[in-house]
């Protein structure tokens, strides 16, 4: 099942899309997609609906889930992103957090007030859907309620020359955009066998596959709920593949005016304008 929520003149309404790409209004059922709605038993009872006898929703996408709890990231957890920063093989993941809210997949992303070097980091979200805490690896999709496309767009000059934590570069009103949809987890055979790729005004600038990643998602649920429990509609962003603004010869980042387009294979698309900031 995908899902999501749609912006109508009513207010945001849940949705479904259904067999043929037709979006569905779930608003019928429930009356919203919230972390309550991705638990295991929700989840089963929605999949007993028929899709094709609701009626058809049209509209932009809002933020997949309405009540993100927390937004957790993993960095530089790809090999050949690691190789292009020239930067070592992290012994154990690099865990930080976003501390802003989640837009959604049309909404745009604004350069910040004194930003010099705002990037793009297409990455593979999860989802979490039951409570976590010390699960083994071989128990961690379990807890997975599904996945999505995100963006963790980076302030690098606020990330890496100001001092401190990478947090204040991570976390500026729409650093996180999610969606379309939240693809839950049946409908994806394996989550290490998925290509992604993002473009700029057209031309390609990351394509990676998650087979390259250096902590499974197995691995990255493990770690963090090694320290920390994962409660339903926590979000984990999984780390980017090579082709960062950063990493490229001269660095190249984003300006006024670009349009920022980030897919996964399976999870769908978001389409973005980038704007600069205003106040």
């Amino acid at each position: 099942m995908k899902l999501c929520r749609i912006k109508t003149a009513d207010g945001i309404k849940p949705a479904a899309v259904d067999q043929d790409n037709v979006m569905r209004d779930l608003s019928g059922h429930i009356a919203d997609v919230t972390s309550a709605t991705i638990t295991p038993d929700s989840l089963a009872q929605l999949a007993t609906i028929d899709l094709n006898a609701l009626p058809e929703i049209t509209g932009d996408h809002a933020p997949f889930l309405g009540d993100v709890r927390r937004v957790f990231c993993i960095g530089l957890n790809y090999y050949d992103h690691a190789a292009e920063m020239n930067l070592p093989i992290p012994e154990h993941p690099i865990l930080f957090m976003k501390a802003c809210d989640v837009t959604g997949p049309t909404d745009p992303i604004v350069i910040p007030k004194g930003a010099e070097k705002t990037d793009w980091e297409a990455e593979l979200g999860i989802a979490i859907g039951s409570r976590a805490l010390h699960v083994a690896e071989d128990d961690a999709l379990a807890h997975v309620a599904g996945y999505f496309v995100a963006n963790d767009v980076s302030e690098r000059h606020f990330q890496t020359e100001l001092g401190g934590q990478w947090v204040k570069g991570k976390s500026a009103d729409s650093f996180a955009p999610i969606g379309p949809y939240l693809v839950t987890k049946d409908e994806v055979a394996d989550p290490q066998a998925l290509s992604m790729s993002l473009d700029v005004n057209g031309e390609r600038m990351q394509t990676g596959k998650t087979a390259t990643m250096i902590f499974s998602v197995t691995q990255i649920i493990a770690h963090v709920s090694r320290f920390i429990t994962l409660h339903p509609g926590d979000l984990i962003l999984t780390g980017t593949p090579p082709g960062v603004g950063g990493g490229m010869t001269p660095p190249r980042f984003l300006q006024p005016g670009d349009v920022v387009t980030t897919q996964i294979e399976g999870l769908g698309q978001m389409r973005q304008n980038v704007v600069a900031f205003e106040g």
